[in-house]
């Protein structure tokens, strides 16, 4: 019998975990199995080699490689594993990412194989938002709903993420990717971002989508967890949940994505004209010396450490998030690079219990993962880059390993929290 592939399931959601077996194979065999995948144009890559079994089979959910681009039993190591340029995803997201597999052994291909990932699924509708000085994308899901509905918010990036919220749409979640800045139509910095452009567009939201039992969850990423946890804070009546990615317990300044004039110490934050006061403001320990004059790997977390030395200044910057007035979900990852999004979720966890909040407060932690929790079975090999704002280069933290497990466990923990909030079966 022939070597052969057999891929379950061939087509399916990118969130979707697939069992890859490669099948008549000599007993004892080296075989070199190697994963490519078109990505907006550029070609990311993974390979390991493997001894097939007894049987006969290398099986990806059962056999550790001998050797290769990850180590251990990973059924989509060769995914997360892969290494690239360019983008992750393609702009048209209603085109599936597509992934060749090829079989060789000793230099001979003997078999491949192919899946796809799916972004946007059958019958979700996109629709561009450009009104009342909103800007962003919303996803609609297939049928005519209700469906709850979810705010997507990006980090210190800036940019609009649609690929995030197409995979809530395909999972039966109305999500809007509500640009704030770094996008067509938008400021080009974070400083002074007014909350009442968010409270608008949590408006738009709820009026656009007349969403199930009136539930709108707001998500963010990084200095978007942070504007999560902010908008639920200072907008309670309008925000049904809280989900909280690598997030912060404290309002900071420009930092990364500020505006040059005005520094990074400057504001990120207005409420009713005036700057929100941030951890670095009249803080006498805060110091970007360890971040500036790091000689090797620079780590943003190095310089927010230090801030934490001065308690008034911080009790003075923190998240007042008793004020929230529902569930709150919080992930993040024990070796940030960005900032201690693990001591920051502790602290927001803390606050909430010791208020009795009473509502869920859920907390994940990976704790050999950074600060790159972001999607399910992609490529999770990006560990150091360049800023796309200020352009310096600084490291995430953690492991491929150990982001790729926070990017699926994350994904699962929050759809079933969005799910078990929003009213809407699983």
């Amino acid at each position: 019998m022939p070597a052969a592939f057999a891929i379950s399931p061939a087509i399916d959601l990118i969130d979707v975990p697939r069992r890859i077996v490669l099948t008549g194979l000599p007993a004892g065999a080296e075989v070199t199995i190697a994963a490519e995948t078109p990505r907006d144009g550029h070609v990311w890559r993974a390979e390991a080699v493997f001894a097939a079994g007894v049987d006969g089979s290398v099986d990806l959910g059962r056999d550790a490689p001998l050797r290769g681009d990850y180590a251990g039993v990973a059924a989509m190591g060769l995914i997360w594993a892969q290494t690239g340029s360019g983008e992750l995803f393609p702009a048209d997201l209603s085109r599936p990412l597509e992934t060749t597999l090829t079989a060789r052994i000793g230099g001979e291909t003997i078999a491949s194989g192919r899946f796809s990932q799916v972004l946007m699924a059958d019958g979700v509708t996109r629709h561009p938002l450009a009104e009342d000085g909103l800007v962003g994308t919303l996803f609609l899901p297939a049928g005519e709903g209700p469906h709850p509905a979810i705010m997507i918010l990006n980090g210190s990036g800036g940019g609009i993420n649609e690929p995030r919220a197409a995979l809530w749409a395909s999972c039966g979640v109305a999500a809007l990717a509500l640009g704030y800045f770094g996008a067509p139509g938008l400021p080009k910095y974070i400083s002074n971002t007014p909350l009442e452009y968010f409270a608008r567009g949590l408006d738009w939201l709820r009026a656009r989508v007349r969403p199930q039992n009136d539930f709108v969850a707001v998500a963010g990423q990084s200095r978007g967890g942070e504007l999560a946890l902010l908008l639920g804070a200072t907008f309670p009546d309008k925000v049904s949940a809280v989900l909280g990615y690598v997030p912060s317990a404290f309002v900071h300044g420009g930092q990364a994505a500020a505006d040059p004039a005005l520094g990074r110490d400057g504001p990120g934050w207005t409420l009713d004209g005036k700057p929100l006061v941030h951890q670095w403001q009249d803080n006498a320990t805060a110091s970007w010396k360890p971040y500036d004059e790091a000689t090797e790997t620079r780590r943003n977390a190095d310089a927010m450490l230090t801030a934490l030395g001065d308690p008034a200044a911080m009790a003075r910057a923190r998240i007042p998030v008793e004020r929230i007035a529902g569930p709150v979900l919080l992930l993040s990852g024990g070796d940030d690079g960005a900032w201690p999004s693990d001591f920051y979720s502790l602290i927001v966890q803390s606050s909430l219990l010791a208020a009795g909040h009473p509502h869920e407060v859920l907390w994940r932690n990976w704790p050999a993962a950074g600060h790159s929790i972001l999607f399910p079975y992609t490529p999770a090999t990006r560990i150091a880059h360049r800023h796309p704002v200020s352009g310096i280069a600084t490291t995430m933290g953690g492991t491929p390993a150990a982001n790729a497990e926070a990017n699926a466990g994350a994904w699962e923990t929050a759809l079933a929290f969005v799910r078990r909030h929003g009213g809407q079966a699983g």
